[in-house]
């Protein structure tokens, strides 16, 4: 550290694994999902390397709607039509429903295998 520089102190706070719960949005589940189904999407264009014009044919969108997927912008999507997008590219989507050990609080989690 430079001398007569002024240490600060910064605090930290753990995040609770949502960062838009974090953030205080509203509606951060859903927003997260979302964005987990993306991500599974985007990784399996990606692998195929499919450009954005042939992706929007597999998967019956149009490319302006492609280019949002891929850039996040998912205002316009649902949990439902995220999952059906992963079925137009071959792969199942399982939901599974449990209850959480009781020291939790229950929360929604999408895992890509």
């Amino acid at each position: 550290m430079a001398r007569g520089a002024r240490s600060k102190r910064v605090s930290v706070v753990r995040s609770s694994g949502n960062v838009f719960l974090d953030l205080g949005l509203k509606d951060a589940e859903e927003k997260k999902t979302k964005v987990r189904l993306a991500v599974a999407i985007n990784d399996i264009l990606d692998r195929a390397h499919l450009r954005q014009i042939e992706a929007a044919e597999r998967l019956g969108l149009s490319q302006p709607k492609v280019s949002a997927l891929k850039n996040y912008r998912l205002e316009g999507f649902s949990v439902e039509r995220l999952m059906v997008l992963l079925n137009a590219l071959g792969c199942d989507v399982e939901i599974v429903i449990r209850r959480p050990p009781s020291r939790r609080t229950p929360q929604i989690r999408v895992t890509a295998a």
